[in-house]
Protein backbone atom coordinates (compact mmCIF):
# COMPACT_ATOMS: atom_id res chain seq x y z
CA UNK A 1 0.00 0.00 0.00
CA UNK A 2 2.75 2.39 0.54
CA UNK A 3 4.43 2.16 -3.18
CA UNK A 4 0.60 2.34 -4.64
CA UNK A 5 0.21 5.60 -1.77
CA UNK A 6 3.96 6.92 -3.92
CA UNK A 7 2.51 5.95 -7.62
CA UNK A 8 -0.46 7.68 -6.93
CA UNK A 9 0.77 10.13 -4.82
CA UNK A 10 -1.98 9.54 -1.83
CA UNK A 11 -1.67 10.83 1.70
CA UNK A 12 -0.54 7.68 2.90
CA UNK A 13 -2.02 6.07 6.14
CA UNK A 14 -1.42 2.98 5.54
CA UNK A 15 1.70 1.44 7.20
CA UNK A 16 2.66 1.74 10.13
CA UNK A 17 5.40 4.04 10.69
CA UNK A 18 5.47 7.60 11.90
CA UNK A 19 5.79 10.37 9.64
CA UNK A 20 7.47 12.85 12.67
CA UNK A 21 11.25 12.57 13.29
CA UNK A 22 12.97 10.84 16.25
CA UNK A 23 13.69 12.69 18.98
CA UNK A 24 16.51 15.43 18.63
CA UNK A 25 18.59 13.90 21.84
CA UNK A 26 18.61 10.19 21.13
CA UNK A 27 19.63 11.58 17.38
CA UNK A 28 22.68 13.37 18.90
CA UNK A 29 23.58 10.86 21.21
CA UNK A 30 24.04 8.64 18.70
CA UNK A 31 26.34 10.79 16.34
CA UNK A 32 28.32 11.48 19.44
CA UNK A 33 28.38 7.14 19.82
CA UNK A 34 29.46 6.85 16.34
CA UNK A 35 31.79 9.91 16.29
CA UNK A 36 33.26 8.61 19.51
CA UNK A 37 34.30 5.51 17.46
CA UNK A 38 32.09 2.94 19.43
CA UNK A 39 30.82 0.74 15.81
CA UNK A 40 32.17 -2.53 16.52
CA UNK A 41 30.72 -5.83 17.75
CA UNK A 42 28.96 -5.77 21.38
CA UNK A 43 28.16 -8.18 23.53
CA UNK A 44 25.38 -10.65 21.78
CA UNK A 45 22.97 -10.16 24.49
CA UNK A 46 23.27 -6.38 24.19
CA UNK A 47 24.99 -3.99 25.97
CA UNK A 48 25.19 -4.27 29.82
CA UNK A 49 24.36 -0.68 30.19
CA UNK A 50 21.29 -1.03 27.63
CA UNK A 51 19.99 -4.48 29.81
CA UNK A 52 20.18 -2.21 32.84
CA UNK A 53 17.97 0.47 31.71
CA UNK A 54 15.41 -1.83 30.56
CA UNK A 55 15.38 -4.06 33.23
CA UNK A 56 14.67 -0.94 35.34
CA UNK A 57 11.98 -0.32 33.10
CA UNK A 58 10.30 -2.95 33.08
CA UNK A 59 10.51 -2.55 37.49
CA UNK A 60 9.21 0.87 36.92
CA UNK A 61 6.40 0.42 34.75
CA UNK A 62 5.18 -3.54 35.52
CA UNK A 63 6.68 -5.07 38.65
CA UNK A 64 4.78 -3.56 41.70
CA UNK A 65 6.10 -6.32 44.40
CA UNK A 66 9.03 -4.54 45.70
CA UNK A 67 10.77 -8.31 46.90
CA UNK A 68 10.27 -9.37 43.00
CA UNK A 69 13.64 -8.28 41.46
CA UNK A 70 14.43 -8.76 37.64
CA UNK A 71 17.71 -9.93 36.78
CA UNK A 72 18.35 -7.94 33.78
CA UNK A 73 21.73 -9.70 32.33
CA UNK A 74 20.23 -12.99 32.29
CA UNK A 75 16.53 -12.40 31.18
CA UNK A 76 16.74 -9.39 28.29
CA UNK A 77 18.15 -9.90 25.33
CA UNK A 78 18.69 -7.24 22.82
CA UNK A 79 17.14 -7.74 18.83
CA UNK A 80 17.33 -6.80 15.58
CA UNK A 81 13.70 -5.02 16.06
CA UNK A 82 10.88 -6.98 17.51
CA UNK A 83 10.53 -9.07 14.65
CA UNK A 84 13.66 -10.91 14.93
CA UNK A 85 12.54 -11.53 18.79
CA UNK A 86 9.35 -13.12 17.40
CA UNK A 87 11.37 -15.13 14.94
CA UNK A 88 14.13 -16.30 17.60
CA UNK A 89 11.34 -17.05 20.73
CA UNK A 90 9.47 -19.02 17.94
CA UNK A 91 12.26 -20.99 16.65
CA UNK A 92 13.28 -21.10 20.64
CA UNK A 93 9.86 -23.17 21.69
CA UNK A 94 8.08 -24.65 17.86
CA UNK A 95 8.67 -28.20 16.62
CA UNK A 96 8.43 -30.49 14.09
CA UNK A 97 3.99 -31.43 14.42
CA UNK A 98 3.29 -28.27 17.33
CA UNK A 99 0.72 -25.90 17.04
CA UNK A 100 0.65 -22.73 17.82
CA UNK A 101 -2.54 -20.42 18.70
CA UNK A 102 -2.91 -17.19 17.07
CA UNK A 103 -5.65 -15.07 16.96
CA UNK A 104 -7.26 -13.15 13.81
CA UNK A 105 -6.65 -11.00 13.02
CA UNK A 106 -2.96 -11.56 13.80
CA UNK A 107 0.41 -9.58 12.60
CA UNK A 108 1.35 -11.14 9.39
CA UNK A 109 4.92 -12.08 10.90
CA UNK A 110 3.81 -15.09 13.34
CA UNK A 111 2.65 -17.73 11.11
CA UNK A 112 5.55 -17.69 8.75
CA UNK A 113 7.90 -17.75 11.43
CA UNK A 114 5.58 -20.80 12.80
CA UNK A 115 5.68 -22.74 9.49
CA UNK A 116 9.26 -22.58 9.36
CA UNK A 117 10.06 -24.49 12.55
CA UNK A 118 8.20 -26.96 11.37
CA UNK A 119 4.74 -26.03 13.44
CA UNK A 120 1.35 -24.87 12.27
CA UNK A 121 -1.00 -22.30 13.87
CA UNK A 122 -4.44 -22.63 15.04
CA UNK A 123 -6.84 -19.38 14.17
CA UNK A 124 -9.19 -18.20 16.33
CA UNK A 125 -10.93 -15.40 15.10
CA UNK A 126 -11.50 -12.83 17.47
CA UNK A 127 -15.42 -11.19 17.81
CA UNK A 128 -15.77 -8.41 16.19
CA UNK A 129 -16.21 -5.29 16.24
CA UNK A 130 -15.48 -5.06 19.62
CA UNK A 131 -12.25 -7.82 19.04
CA UNK A 132 -12.48 -9.68 22.29
CA UNK A 133 -11.13 -12.73 22.95
CA UNK A 134 -13.69 -15.80 23.10
CA UNK A 135 -11.35 -17.63 25.73
CA UNK A 136 -14.07 -21.06 25.50
CA UNK A 137 -13.16 -21.28 21.74
CA UNK A 138 -9.19 -21.41 23.56
CA UNK A 139 -9.99 -23.91 25.86
CA UNK A 140 -11.42 -25.89 23.09
CA UNK A 141 -8.70 -25.76 20.56
CA UNK A 142 -6.12 -27.21 23.15
CA UNK A 143 -5.15 -30.49 21.90
CA UNK A 144 -1.62 -32.36 22.69
CA UNK A 145 -0.55 -30.78 19.94
CA UNK A 146 -0.47 -27.24 21.47
CA UNK A 147 2.51 -25.65 22.32
CA UNK A 148 2.25 -22.32 22.76
CA UNK A 149 -0.03 -19.27 22.69
CA UNK A 150 0.68 -15.92 20.90
CA UNK A 151 -1.46 -12.95 22.24
CA UNK A 152 -0.30 -9.24 21.19
CA UNK A 153 -1.50 -5.82 22.92
CA UNK A 154 -2.30 -3.62 22.34
CA UNK A 155 -3.24 -5.48 19.53
CA UNK A 156 -2.20 -4.68 16.04
CA UNK A 157 -4.43 -4.01 13.77
CA UNK A 158 -7.28 -3.19 15.91
CA UNK A 159 -6.01 -0.93 18.93
CA UNK A 160 -7.75 -3.32 21.60
CA UNK A 161 -6.19 -4.16 24.86
CA UNK A 162 -6.42 -7.14 26.91
CA UNK A 163 -7.79 -6.93 30.28
CA UNK A 164 -6.68 -8.30 33.56
CA UNK A 165 -9.06 -10.68 33.06
CA UNK A 166 -7.87 -11.86 29.68
CA UNK A 167 -4.50 -12.53 31.47
CA UNK A 168 -5.51 -14.65 34.25
CA UNK A 169 -7.85 -17.32 31.78
CA UNK A 170 -4.94 -17.37 29.62
CA UNK A 171 -2.42 -17.70 32.51
CA UNK A 172 -4.71 -20.50 33.68
CA UNK A 173 -4.65 -22.73 30.67
CA UNK A 174 -1.03 -22.01 29.79
CA UNK A 175 -0.44 -23.74 33.64
CA UNK A 176 -2.92 -25.98 33.19
CA UNK A 177 -1.71 -27.32 30.07
CA UNK A 178 1.63 -26.46 30.03
CA UNK A 179 2.00 -24.32 27.63
CA UNK A 180 4.29 -21.35 26.15
CA UNK A 181 3.35 -17.44 25.69
CA UNK A 182 4.67 -15.44 23.42
CA UNK A 183 3.68 -12.12 23.97
CA UNK A 184 3.65 -8.75 21.34
CA UNK A 185 3.70 -6.10 23.62
CA UNK A 186 5.75 -3.38 21.21
CA UNK A 187 2.81 -0.54 21.73
CA UNK A 188 3.08 -1.36 25.43
CA UNK A 189 3.40 1.96 26.16
CA UNK A 190 0.85 3.62 23.73
CA UNK A 191 -2.74 2.99 25.76
CA UNK A 192 -5.82 5.74 25.93
CA UNK A 193 -8.07 7.29 27.84
CA UNK A 194 -6.34 6.15 31.33
CA UNK A 195 -6.39 2.41 30.33
CA UNK A 196 -3.60 0.53 31.97
CA UNK A 197 -1.18 -1.79 29.60
CA UNK A 198 -1.49 -5.74 30.95
CA UNK A 199 2.13 -7.05 30.77
CA UNK A 200 2.45 -10.71 30.84
CA UNK A 201 5.83 -9.15 32.71
CA UNK A 202 3.53 -8.44 35.89
CA UNK A 203 1.96 -11.85 36.28
CA UNK A 204 5.25 -14.06 37.81
CA UNK A 205 3.61 -17.21 36.97
CA UNK A 206 2.83 -16.65 33.55
CA UNK A 207 6.14 -14.86 32.64
CA UNK A 208 7.91 -18.09 33.92
CA UNK A 209 6.61 -19.50 30.25
CA UNK A 210 6.51 -16.01 28.46
CA UNK A 211 9.00 -14.51 25.72
CA UNK A 212 7.56 -11.02 25.80
CA UNK A 213 9.06 -8.83 23.45
CA UNK A 214 8.93 -5.09 22.65
CA UNK A 215 10.34 -2.24 20.48
CA UNK A 216 12.30 0.75 20.55
CA UNK A 217 11.36 1.47 17.17
CA UNK A 218 7.65 1.89 18.32
CA UNK A 219 8.68 3.81 21.64
CA UNK A 220 11.43 6.35 20.15
CA UNK A 221 9.71 6.89 16.55
CA UNK A 222 13.13 5.09 14.67
CA UNK A 223 11.17 2.08 13.31
CA UNK A 224 14.80 1.96 10.64
CA UNK A 225 16.70 1.46 13.13
CA UNK A 226 14.88 -2.24 14.28
CA UNK A 227 16.11 -2.37 17.39
CA UNK A 228 13.99 -4.53 20.09
CA UNK A 229 14.38 -6.60 23.10
CA UNK A 230 12.76 -10.02 24.47
CA UNK A 231 12.47 -10.15 28.24
CA UNK A 232 11.91 -13.80 29.55
CA UNK A 233 13.08 -16.31 32.53
CA UNK A 234 16.44 -16.87 32.48
CA UNK A 235 15.77 -21.01 31.63
CA UNK A 236 14.00 -19.50 28.47
CA UNK A 237 16.55 -17.28 27.98
CA UNK A 238 19.20 -19.30 27.68
CA UNK A 239 17.51 -21.31 24.95
CA UNK A 240 16.84 -17.92 22.96
CA UNK A 241 20.08 -16.31 23.27
CA UNK A 242 21.80 -19.78 21.19
CA UNK A 243 19.59 -18.95 19.03
CA UNK A 244 19.88 -15.66 18.70
CA UNK A 245 23.39 -15.58 18.75
CA UNK A 246 23.14 -17.08 14.98
CA UNK A 247 20.85 -14.45 13.34
CA UNK A 248 22.21 -11.96 14.06
CA UNK A 249 25.04 -12.68 16.73
CA UNK A 250 24.54 -9.10 18.08
CA UNK A 251 22.56 -5.54 17.02
CA UNK A 252 23.33 -2.01 16.10
CA UNK A 253 26.21 -1.56 18.57
CA UNK A 254 25.65 2.40 18.26
CA UNK A 255 21.81 2.57 18.62
CA UNK A 256 21.97 0.50 21.97
CA UNK A 257 24.36 3.16 22.90
CA UNK A 258 22.32 5.98 22.61
CA UNK A 259 18.74 4.08 23.65
CA UNK A 260 20.64 3.38 26.83
CA UNK A 261 21.46 7.14 27.37
CA UNK A 262 18.31 7.84 26.25
CA UNK A 263 16.42 5.84 29.14
CA UNK A 264 18.70 7.37 31.70
CA UNK A 265 18.26 10.63 31.16
CA UNK A 266 14.98 11.04 29.53
CA UNK A 267 12.18 8.74 31.42
CA UNK A 268 9.84 11.08 30.52
CA UNK A 269 9.42 10.38 26.35
CA UNK A 270 7.92 6.52 27.60
CA UNK A 271 5.69 8.45 30.36
CA UNK A 272 4.49 11.31 27.78
CA UNK A 273 3.89 8.60 24.68
CA UNK A 274 0.72 7.78 25.35
CA UNK A 275 -0.68 11.44 25.76
CA UNK A 276 1.07 12.15 22.55
CA UNK A 277 -0.56 9.78 20.35
CA UNK A 278 -3.92 9.97 22.19
CA UNK A 279 -4.24 13.36 21.18
CA UNK A 280 -3.50 12.69 17.34
CA UNK A 281 -5.85 9.35 17.75
CA UNK A 282 -8.81 12.38 18.85
CA UNK A 283 -7.51 14.85 16.18
CA UNK A 284 -8.57 11.66 13.61
CA UNK A 285 -11.65 10.95 15.36
CA UNK A 286 -13.26 14.51 15.83
CA UNK A 287 -12.14 15.52 11.86
CA UNK A 288 -13.68 12.07 10.60
CA UNK A 289 -16.97 12.72 12.82
CA UNK A 290 -18.96 14.63 9.57
CA UNK A 291 -17.95 11.57 7.14
CA UNK A 292 -20.19 8.23 6.71
CA UNK A 293 -17.45 6.32 8.05
CA UNK A 294 -18.16 4.42 11.41
CA UNK A 295 -14.99 5.00 13.70
CA UNK A 296 -14.37 2.08 15.97
CA UNK A 297 -12.68 2.80 19.07
CA UNK A 298 -8.97 2.47 19.41
CA UNK A 299 -7.69 1.85 23.20
CA UNK A 300 -3.96 1.40 22.37
CA UNK A 301 -1.66 1.81 19.18
CA UNK A 302 -1.60 4.19 16.77
CA UNK A 303 -4.09 2.62 14.61
CA UNK A 304 -7.77 3.64 14.05
CA UNK A 305 -10.45 0.95 12.16
CA UNK A 306 -12.83 2.43 10.10
CA UNK A 307 -16.22 1.12 8.58
CA UNK A 308 -17.31 1.84 5.25
CA UNK A 309 -20.42 -0.43 4.96
CA UNK A 310 -22.45 2.79 4.38
CA UNK A 311 -19.87 4.38 2.07
CA UNK A 312 -19.26 0.59 -0.57
CA UNK A 313 -20.41 -2.96 -1.44
CA UNK A 314 -16.49 -3.59 -2.30
CA UNK A 315 -13.92 -5.37 -0.31
CA UNK A 316 -11.85 -4.31 1.57
CA UNK A 317 -8.71 -5.01 -0.56
CA UNK A 318 -10.64 -3.17 -3.61
CA UNK A 319 -11.99 -0.57 -1.67
CA UNK A 320 -8.40 0.72 -0.31
CA UNK A 321 -6.95 0.15 -3.91
CA UNK A 322 -9.84 2.65 -4.54
CA UNK A 323 -9.55 5.13 -1.83
CA UNK A 324 -5.85 4.99 -2.72
CA UNK A 325 -5.95 5.52 -6.47
CA UNK A 326 -9.35 7.39 -6.79
CA UNK A 327 -9.39 9.30 -3.60
CA UNK A 328 -5.87 9.92 -3.05
CA UNK A 329 -5.65 8.50 0.61
CA UNK A 330 -3.68 5.25 1.60
CA UNK A 331 -5.15 2.60 4.13
CA UNK A 332 -4.90 -1.02 5.15
CA UNK A 333 -7.13 -3.97 4.64
CA UNK A 334 -7.80 -6.01 7.49
CA UNK A 335 -8.59 -9.05 5.28
CA UNK A 336 -4.37 -9.79 5.15
CA UNK A 337 -4.51 -10.25 8.31
CA UNK A 338 -7.33 -13.29 8.89
CA UNK A 339 -6.93 -17.15 7.89
CA UNK A 340 -8.40 -17.93 4.40
CA UNK A 341 -11.30 -19.43 5.65
CA UNK A 342 -11.85 -17.42 8.76
CA UNK A 343 -11.94 -14.71 5.82
CA UNK A 344 -14.43 -16.26 4.12
CA UNK A 345 -17.23 -15.77 7.27
CA UNK A 346 -15.58 -12.48 8.49
CA UNK A 347 -16.51 -10.72 4.81
CA UNK A 348 -20.03 -11.65 4.89
CA UNK A 349 -20.10 -9.60 8.24
CA UNK A 350 -17.89 -6.94 7.86
CA UNK A 351 -15.97 -4.00 5.77
CA UNK A 352 -12.54 -2.53 7.80
CA UNK A 353 -10.19 -0.83 6.87
CA UNK A 354 -6.76 0.61 9.27
CA UNK A 355 -6.01 3.86 9.03
CA UNK A 356 -2.29 4.98 10.50
CA UNK A 357 -2.18 7.96 13.03
CA UNK A 358 1.18 8.62 13.90
CA UNK A 359 1.44 11.35 11.36
CA UNK A 360 1.67 15.10 12.00
CA UNK A 361 -1.71 16.77 12.81
CA UNK A 362 -1.79 18.67 9.32
CA UNK A 363 -1.76 15.34 7.62
CA UNK A 364 -4.49 13.83 9.49
CA UNK A 365 -6.55 16.53 8.80
CA UNK A 366 -6.12 16.85 5.09
CA UNK A 367 -6.67 13.06 5.04
CA UNK A 368 -10.06 13.49 7.15
CA UNK A 369 -11.09 16.60 5.08
CA UNK A 370 -10.99 13.96 1.62
CA UNK A 371 -12.78 11.21 3.93
CA UNK A 372 -15.44 13.18 5.09
CA UNK A 373 -16.23 13.77 1.15
CA UNK A 374 -17.23 10.75 0.62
Amino acid sequence: MSLMANQFQAINLSQGFPEFDTPAFLKSAIKQVIDEGKNQYCPSAGLPELLQQIGDLVQRCYIKDAARKLDALNTITVTSGATEALMVAIQTLVRPGDEVIVFDPAYDAYEPAVELAGGRCRHIAMNAPDYAIDWSLVKQAINDKTRAIVINSPHNPTGTLLGQSDLLALQQMVLEHELYVISDEVYEHMTFDGQAHESVLAYPELFQRSFVISSFGKTFHCTGWKLGYCVAPEALTTEFRKIHQYVTFCSFTPAQFAVASMLKNHPQHVDELSGFYQQKRDVLVAALADSRFKVLPSKGTYFLLLDYSAISDLDDVAFCHWLTQDIGVAAIPLSPFYQAEILEVYHQKHKVVRLCFAKNDATLLKAAEILCQL
